[in-house]
């Protein structure tokens, strides 16, 4: 929301603008997403918008700022007390699983700004995809420490596993066309869930840390 407005007078009809850029800006990119068409769909007029947001930059940056703020409750979340690094790890991954499962739109927001490796992208890096990639890579070097994890190259066990599970709703529409089958229905997601688990498990984790 636009910079030194404390709050919205109209929360609700700031969350629509917000929800309606969403989509408008995941489908068209910042560029082709039209701000008359983004108040319409909010039911709200143009006027507006520039009220709440400032420009459509700066919208496009809410829109971003909304969606990580919500996974960084989940990135960033504190370990429970005695928490192993394979409970943590399961934690984690089972966390940024149900956030792409509910906010189908954010592989898609984040691929346009990395593919274009706009300015904004930038500050992506440096609040969040920084210290998320810093959390998961802990966790994978804790677990090889701790031997419950193969010794492996942290970094490069990160990548893969951002990899193997954002790239499933990514590519969401061309895998449901390919299997004749919804991959993004509430069985196909357990499905995937529970084969994407069990890959990480007989991958990463050494015999005695799978059968905890």
């Amino acid at each position: 929301m636009r910079r030194g407005r404390k709050k919205a007078e109209n929360p609700a009809l700031a969350r629509r603008i917000l929800a309606a850029a969403e989509e408008h800006f995941a489908a068209q990119g910042m560029a082709g997403a039209r701000t008359e068409e983004i108040a319409v769909a909010a039911r709200a007029n143009k006027a507006m918008l520039y009220y709440y947001f400032g420009n459509k930059r700066r919208l496009h940056r809410a829109v971003l700022e909304n969606l990580f703020r919500q996974l960084r409750k989940i990135a960033l979340a504190p370990a429970p007390l005695r928490a192993t690094p394979r409970d943590r790890l399961f934690a984690w991954m089972n966390g940024y699983f149900d956030f792409l499962a509910t906010h189908p739109n954010y592989p898609r927001l984040v691929q346009r700004e990395a593919m274009n490796m706009t300015p904004e992208f930038e500050w992506i890096v440096r609040e969040y995809f920084g210290p998320f990639h810093k959390r998961l890579v802990a966790i994978v070097e804790d677990g090889v420490a701790a031997g419950q994890f193969r010794k492996v190259d942290a970094h490069q066990t990160v990548f893969t596993l951002l990899g193997m599970t954002v790239f499933y709703f990514a590519a969401a529409p061309v895998m449901s066309r390919i299997s004749g089958q919804n991959v993004l229905s509430p069985q196909g997601l357990e499905t995937r869930r529970r084969a994407l688990l069990d890959f990480v498990s007989h991958g990463l984790f050494r015999s005695q840390a799978r059968s905890r």
